[in-house]
């Protein structure tokens, strides 16, 4: 397909749009990350997969001569993939933050040099009409952003369709940023295929996750009832179980009996292998590094 030859003004609206959603659509997840300091739930290769996408879609864009919002557009989204993939190499992978933030600085670095390299080696080129370069860019673009959908999903199926990690308002901005940027496409004068795809693809997979979590819902809704009743958290329900990331393949979670003395007495209490590991890490070794901690927990699950 020809380069752009020129952009309707709608187009430009509805690309504009699409970019200042994409622009801090991931703004939320990375308070969310950071206010929580846990990522679980949230794939380290989502984020990995997304970041690596944005230079060739970066590169399509640009040589296509789109317009100037959904040619910036990609650059953002990589970025803010990077910080956030960098905080789960901090908060669940165990990287301190100077080397998960080394380790994103030097991975934009060399997206931006791939990127540079591409737009002058395809540009002339694609001028001269030879089209297939740039095509098999955008479809590796398009395959990468699907791709980076797929590991939230292996997350659904630990917790019976439960949503863990994921802000909500991340994923809603980040569909409407992908629906304005394709109806950008739409008001354009030639619509681009791939282009298409990429955000067809995104919004119907995201859609999916937000079904998964409603469905999720649904089920349990008489649990969280008795959960309120009982004034107690969804969680510390053993049929609840199920729909923790601990839970087996039987569905029956994964649990550690602690049998630890605190005060002048002994207390035994069950929760999940997660949580005791939690303790360890926070408590140090030992049973007088989690006394205090243990008393915290038994006095939530108590309340």
């Amino acid at each position: 397909m020809a380069p752009q030859a020129s952009i309707p003004l709608s187009a430009n609206i509805l690309g504009t749009i699409g970019t200042a959603f994409w622009c801090v659509q991931l703004v939320p997840q990375i308070w969310h990350n950071w206010k929580q300091k846990k990522t679980d739930g949230l794939p380290a290769l989502m984020m990995f997969l997304w970041a690596i996408c944005a230079p060739p879609f970066g590169v399509y864009a640009i040589v296509q001569k789109f317009n100037i919002p959904i040619q910036i557009q990609p650059h953002i989204f990589g970025t803010l993939c990077l910080i956030s993939w960098a905080q789960i190499l901090i908060y669940n992978h165990g990287y301190t933050a100077l080397k998960a933030t080394l380790l994103a600085s030097l991975v934009w670095i060399a997206f931006g040099a791939f990127e540079i390299i591409c737009i002058f080696a395809l540009r002339a080129p694609y001028a001269r009409g030879i089209s297939w370069p740039v095509t098999f860019i955008g479809i590796i673009a398009a395959i990468l952003l699907v791709a980076g959908l797929v590991p939230p999903y292996f997350e659904l199926s630990k917790r019976n369709g439960r949503v863990i990690g994921i802000n909500w308002i991340f994923l809603a901005m980040d569909s409407a940023g992908a629906f304005f940027s394709l109806m950008a496409l739409v008001a354009q004068n030639t619509f681009d295929k791939i282009g298409g795809v990429i955000y067809i693809l995104c919004v119907t997979m995201e859609l999916g996750i937000f079904a998964s979590h409603l469905i999720f819902l649904f089920r349990t809704r008489s649990l969280r009832r008795q959960a309120r009743l009982d004034g107690k958290d969804f969680d510390d329900l053993p049929e609840a179980s199920i729909y923790q990331c601990d839970a087996d393949r039987r569905g029956k979670a994964k649990t550690i009996v602690l049998d630890i003395e605190v005060g002048d007495g002994c207390l035994e209490r069950r929760m999940s292998t997660s949580r005791v590991l939690s303790i360890g890490q926070q408590g140090g070794q030992g049973k007088k590094g989690v006394n205090s901690e243990v008393q915290s927990v038994c006095s939530e699950m108590d309340n």
